[in-house]
């Protein structure tokens, strides 16, 4: 926090008479009362505001920015590229000093001359900006808030932070020297200046890029150790008939569900959060989950998948989302009319529980009392739910599929009873629509995003939200669960993938490099990687060991709106507005990565994004809205009909 802010901290916390909390701030900030004293009052919005105060002559603004552009034009190839990322935030920062200081006219003219200049990914950026001509609309804009909220980060080598800083003091820049000083932060590295195409790798963020000391927690990415599962499974195979008599099913211990395995050096204790106890349900699932697995086919370029795409008609401007669950036998829309609709994928149709007096005659005790509960008289292809009041824009079901949750325009989280087909509880925390919500994969947990920035996690026993994610500039739009239920990942409109840890609510990994908002994350099965898409059409797979970017994957020509991983993680498939599912050689890359010694952004010029895709579907008129591997990974595809429009 620079002095300016912690002074405007201070007086607030003096006017609301806080004094404790002011003596503790002034102690820990070595701030005395004499400089408190000195410092206007003012309202907060005045005091961050202030730092823009100048007394320079507006005229030499634009030859002090001019000389700035000569002068990193005419350096070394070498420095060229890095002295060339402080052009756009030293622009903002000048731009906003002229509007704020009253000089409407000089700020325009300097906005029209220099604003071409800048980088095609902060173009949209600055056509926000064009609309701050007075200083009176500087309060409550998002980009600035942003840019006096928190300095630019811009990582840059020692060498080239020498050349820049002697220059500005030579030539007594002192507009450019201050706003560097004041509102930009060189994250200053020793070594080669890094190349145009490593640069690009990694900026594009709303407030610049991540710093290197952000990224410097171990992350505990390795999978759970799974529990022991003494269950009774029956082998398909050894009941079937032969020519002399039928074969009794034998019902028998599965040993392979039980084997034991090897310590992950990187997988996080099992108590390190609480966990919720396994159920029989799970337990059950689990096994089921296993036995299908054994069956699966194993992908690669050779071996491609089936696709079985649905297509929901007469549909388009109403779907706003679509989910299957884990064991692909039900799916969920959400619709732009505030409903749900939840269509089973299998021929067993979707009933509803007993009523309560023919519930008191069942045999509790029965090994079937599940089937005893459900009433068949109620029984449906697909259900309808109402309770939201705005659109429903994701939907996530528990892994036992009773229970699913749901996330609207009207700010509530809504968790459902897939055994009633009620609402069971409405989460209230959000402030503003809530983008996303997913379900953990041991349940129990699920976690919610929205317009106010914040990410939050929640448990299905409580009301509150447990823990609330804030760092994020701008509207969170995509969240999801790692594997082992330790982390979150958030996708935010500032161009920013988070990782959270669910333990203390830190943020442990700042990735930078997408140049538009991010839409769909997805864990790769092992835990390590991350793959992030949005709406600048590519797809950026992330280690999450340093942080570090490896690949970028270009071929989509629209937004991207689902990313899924086979099982197994040998392919990753992507989809979205260009009605085309591409299929990518996740198990390629990953292999090119580890050959290679040279691992920070060799494939930008080393290898093409076409050597990674190996099979691309269009659809004839559909956006893809979600994709999804089954068990045994058949790949399910869905969107609206779009028609001709």
């Amino acid at each position: 926090m620079d002095k300016q802010t912690l002074l405007a901290v201070l007086q607030v916390l003096k006017k609301y008479n806080l004094k404790d909390t002011e003596l503790l701030l002034k102690k820990e900030a070595h701030v005395t009362e004499d400089e408190v004293k000195a410092e206007p009052s003012a309202s907060g919005v005045t005091d961050v505001l202030a730092a823009y105060k100048s007394e320079g002559d507006p005229r030499r603004y634009e030859s002090f920015y001019s000389s700035l552009k000569n002068f990193i034009e005419k350096s070394l190839d070498i420095h060229k590229c890095e002295l060339s990322m402080v052009l756009y935030p030293v622009f903002v920062h000048m731009y906003l000093e002229l509007v704020y200081n009253h000089h409407e006219q000089q700020a325009i003219q300097f906005f029209y001359k220099f604003s071409a200049d800048q980088e095609w990914y902060y173009q949209e950026d600055l056509v926000q900006l064009a609309t701050v001509t007075k200083a009176e609309h500087m309060a409550g804009n998002q980009l600035l808030d942003n840019f006096k909220g928190s300095k630019f980060t811009i990582r840059m080598s020692r060498d080239s932070y020498n050349h820049l800083k002697r220059h500005l003091l030579e030539q007594k820049l002192n507009i450019l020297l201050t706003i560097i000083q004041d509102h930009l932060f060189i994250d200053v590295f020793d070594g080669v200046p890094r190349t145009k195409q490593q640069i690009d790798a990694t900026a594009g963020g709303m407030c610049g890029e991540a710093r290197r000391e952000a990224n410097k927690t171990k992350v505990l990415y390795g999978l759970l150790k799974e529990p022991e599962i003494n269950i009774t499974v029956e082998d398909e195979d050894e009941g079937q008939e032969t020519d002399d008599k039928p074969k009794k099913k034998k019902a028998k211990k599965d040993s392979q569900l039980n084997k034991k395995q090897k310590h992950d050096p990187n997988a996080p204790q099992l108590t390190r959060i609480p966990l919720p106890e396994m159920t029989d349900q799970m337990k059950l699932e689990k096994a089921r989950a296993f036995k299908e697995g054994l069956r699966r086919i194993n992908l690669s370029a050779e071996t491609l998948p089936s696709i079985c795409f649905y297509t929901l008609l007469n549909s388009y401007h109403g779907v706003t989302s679509v989910d299957f669950c884990e064991d692909s036998s039900l799916m969920a829309a959400g619709f732009a009319d505030s409903q749900i609709r939840v269509w089973t994928m299998t021929p067993n149709k979707l009933r509803a529980i007993k009523t309560s007096d023919d519930l008191n005659i069942i045999d509790k005790e029965a090994d079937d009392v599940y089937e005893r509960l459900m009433d068949d008289r109620t029984s449906v292809d697909c259900r309808l739910l109402c309770g939201h009041s705005g659109a429903v824009y994701a939907t996530s079901f528990t892994p036992d599929r009773t229970q699913m949750v749901s996330c609207s325009e009207d700010g509530t989280i809504r968790l459902w009873s897939l055994l009633t087909w009620s609402n069971l509880v409405c989460y209230k925390g959000h402030n503003f629509p809530v983008w996303d919500v997913h379900f953990s994969p041991l349940g129990h947990y699920f976690v919610s995003c929205g317009h106010d920035r914040t990410a939050r996690v929640w448990s299905t026993d409580h009301f509150q939200p447990l823990r609330i994610f804030s760092g994020h500039v701008a509207d969170v739009d995509t969240v999801q669960f790692h594997p082992n239920c330790n982390y979150i990942a958030t996708g935010s409109s500032d161009r920013t993938v988070c990782l959270w840890d669910l333990l203390n609510g830190n943020c442990v990994r700042v990735m930078t490099g997408h140049k538009a908002p991010i839409y769909s994350l997805i864990f790769s099965p092992c835990g390590r990687y991350l793959a992030s898409a949005g709406a600048d059409k590519n797809v950026l797979i992330w280690d999450l060991a340093n942080g570090d970017l490896i690949s970028q994957l270009k071929g989509h020509k629209d937004t991207i709106f689902s990313l899924c991983f086979s099982r197994g993680g040998a392919l990753l498939a992507s989809g979205g507005l260009d009605n085309i599912v591409r299929l990518w050689n996740f198990s390629k890359l990953l292999e090119d990565h580890e050959n290679e010694s040279t691992v920070f952004v060799f494939f930008f010029y080393r290898n093409e994004s076409s050597a990674y895709e190996i099979m691309s579907y269009p659809t004839k008129s559909t956006p893809i809205l979600s994709l999804h591997f089954t068990r045994r990974n058949l790949l399910l595809a869905t969107g609206p009909f779009k028609g001709n429009s």
